[in-house]
């Protein structure tokens, strides 16, 4: 009886491994989250901090018609992008203090709004209230200089602060925020 019980589970197991798999790990998400810290150096305390999430381009058309032109966009996908900032820091002419916002963007050919909001923990860009926007700036897109599969983010140091770099397809940003001291 105990070598018919083992050939039984050995085909249950052969036949139906989704089922075992589904029940270990549920779907992963297809555009997974990711961060990036800003830091002067690795000794140093962070000087701001974003979250995200991943979209790839998988064959698509990205700027003016997945992400279309003129349109708040979470800058990502799923939850809208969220920015730490451990210290105050200037962005264009506005001061702002250390705390979470969301950054969302309105992508355009030539230039970029990038926005700064104070309602955080948002999915998407659907519920998005420009009445809490804390700061906008005009950031001229520029053309990479070889496309960029997956959207990415990351910090750049600065003498005098850091830049944010957001780059995907053959599209990129700088956003400079400055340190007040």
């Amino acid at each position: 009886m105990k070598p018919l019980f083992s050939l039984s589970l050995f085909f249950y197991l052969a036949i139906f491994p989704s089922i075992t798999n589904a029940q270990m790990f549920p779907k992963m998400d297809s555009s997974p989250m990711d961060l990036a810290m800003a830091r002067e150096n690795r000794d140093t305390p962070p000087i701001a901090r974003v979250i995200y999430s991943r979209p790839s381009k998988k064959g698509r058309e990205i700027f003016g018609n997945l992400v279309p032109f003129g349109k708040v966009w979470r800058t990502g996908a799923n939850e809208a992008t969220e920015l730490t900032l451990y210290r105050t820091l200037k962005f264009g002419k506005t001061l702002l203090k250390p705390g979470t916002y969301t950054l969302y963007t309105i992508p355009n050919k030539d230039e970029w709004t990038v926005i700064i909001n104070s309602d955080t923990n948002v999915w998407g860009a659907y519920s998005y209230k420009p009445e809490k926007d804390i700061a906008r700036l005009k950031i001229k897109s520029r053309n990479a200089p070889a496309p960029t599969e997956t959207l990415s983010m990351v910090f750049r140091p600065e003498e005098n602060g850091t830049t944010l770099m957001i780059g995907w397809d053959d599209t990129y940003i700088e956003i400079p925020f400055t340190k007040t001291n």
